[in-house]
């Protein structure tokens, strides 16, 4: 397609040849002077003439299927221009805003004159794509980086958290393939590993191999990754590491060479597929096919703690993918163990205020607890889960919400964070108290008076802060 373009700057003038070139075919109408040898030096075709006169653009042969873009940087009105390119017969032209000016206002008042003109601003042009190559070029560097610091070990250990879920297992297959490694160079790894039905069923279509990991082992690897979990989930364990790539909120207290969280992002996947695109990776069907389905299961089908960079890594990943696979592997989620613990809830619960509060006793695994919270999420009326179980001795309570009230990880930190390990996000949290811990500040508590205690402290954290009814006056303390 052919583009004839009217700028006054020579830096607009050679970004839009850059980005317009092979596309389209591009020619510049410039006044006669040093600007105009300058392009032609360059290599930038270039029509001499008023852009003010028709005549020019009659001689530049613009026809109505040519496309016109001009230049309004504020200082020179383009009125003028536009009027000749319309006594020319053009019909597809573009007004190109350039500077601070007010692009809303400009538009407005180019529309009113000749409506059938666009306006578009610099940064709807160059923004979007400039900010993306820019991300793109950093996390390029951040990759080139813990590659070569990977490259001289011998044995690399990719730590996954406790009873690894598809995320973990995704992204340790992914880090795995950025540092070009085989599973015999970089052993995924975990201290406890995997039970889950639904994990079972995915470690064992996609054979992925979780090695389990004793804390005397540790020391039998030159080079430590962990993704989807930070240090501190280990409780003292680990101190330091050579690289965490987490979506989790940052914790303190330990020492990493490389890190890249990203809270904000919907999975650790996501940001391990931004890694392998940024350094050409190729990615297996085997791989993209976990992490699509990481990237599924993390964010509840993109309804829970979703990014824009989820739903491209998800577009980019599809194509790639055995989806017929992930049919597969979702048919294992209601189990009749699961649904023994959801009638325990149910028996014992509470209900108030729209949360959901239970105790189900002692569990052999912490995705029983998991699951009733996710499970009395979906009931009509329900928009806070609070379920807690005991696992090896701690008190292990989950969170869920609708992610559109107050957070959950802030809940768990207020009141368990001093005495165990409590974090998440908005809609979603966990706390794993150690009993003697829990005992100690809460007293000696009865299985049913745990979940009324969890009420109490869900109650009080919502309720915080609330402001005054519109019709009550505020009251004052004193």
């Amino acid at each position: 397609m052919r583009c004839l373009a009217v700028c006054q700057d020579e830096l607009v003038i050679r970004m839009l040849d850059e980005i317009l070139l092979p596309g389209f075919e591009v020619e510049f109408i410039v006044e006669k002077g040093p600007l105009t040898r300058r392009l032609q030096e360059a290599g930038v075709t270039v029509i001499t003439g008023d852009p003010r006169r028709t005549e020019t653009w009659v001689k530049a042969d613009l026809g109505p299927s040519t496309c016109v873009i001009i230049e309004d940087n504020g200082r020179r009105n383009p009125k003028r221009i536009l009027e000749a390119v319309r006594d020319a017969g053009g019909t597809l032209v573009y007004v190109l805003g350039i500077g601070a000016t007010s692009t809303e206002k400009r538009a407005a008042e180019f529309h009113d004159e000749f409506p059938d003109v666009s306006y578009l601003s610099m940064a709807e042009l160059f923004g979007g794509p400039l900010l993306t190559e820019f991300s793109r070029s950093l996390t390029r560097a951040r990759v080139q980086q813990y590659q070569r610091y990977f490259s001289d070990a011998e044995r690399v250990l990719i730590m996954l958290h406790n009873e690894p879920d598809p995320d973990a297992m995704a992204s340790g297959l992914a880090l795995r393939n950025v540092l070009r490694r085989t599973k015999a160079t970089a052993i995924i790894g975990a201290i406890q590993g995997v039970t889950r039905p639904e994990n079972v069923r995915m470690v064992n279509l996609l054979d992925i191999h979780v090695e389990q990991i004793t804390p005397e082992s540790l020391k039998e690897y030159d080079r430590i990754a962990m993704v989807d979990v930070q240090p501190h989930y280990f409780g003292g364990l680990i101190d330091r590491v050579d690289l965490v790539i987490d979506h989790h909120p940052e914790q303190p207290g330990y020492a990493a060479v490389f890190k890249d969280i990203r809270p904000d992002y919907g999975s650790t996947s996501t940001i391990l597929t931004e890694h392998l695109r940024a350094v050409d990776v190729n990615i297996s069907e085997r791989t993209a096919t976990a992490m699509l389905y990481a990237i599924k299961s993390d964010t509840l089908f993109f309804n829970r703690q979703t990014n824009r960079v989820d739903l491209e890594a998800f577009s980019y990943l599809y194509p790639l993918a055995d989806a017929a696979m992930i049919r597969k592997m979702e048919g294992a989620e209601i189990t009749l163990e699961r649904l023994d613990y959801v009638m325990k809830a149910y028996r014992g619960g509470t209900m108030a205020d729209q949360v959901f509060c239970a105790f189900i006793g002692p569990s052999p695994r912490e995705d029983f607890i998991t699951y009733v919270a996710d499970f009395f999420l979906q009931l009509e009326d329900v928009k806070w889960t609070v379920i807690a179980g005991i696992v090896n001795d701690s008190l292990v309570i989950s969170v869920r919400n609708l992610g559109y009230t107050k957070n959950a990880g802030e809940f768990v930190r207020r009141f368990f964070a001093d005495i165990g390990s409590a974090g998440g996000h908005r809609a979603m949290a966990k706390a794993v108290v150690p009993m003697r811990a829990f005992r100690e500040k809460f007293g000696e508590l009865a299985g049913e008076d745990i979940g009324v205690r969890l009420q109490a402290f869900i109650h009080e954290f919502l309720q915080h802060d609330q402001p005054a009814p519109k019709h009550e006056a505020p009251v004052l303390k004193p």
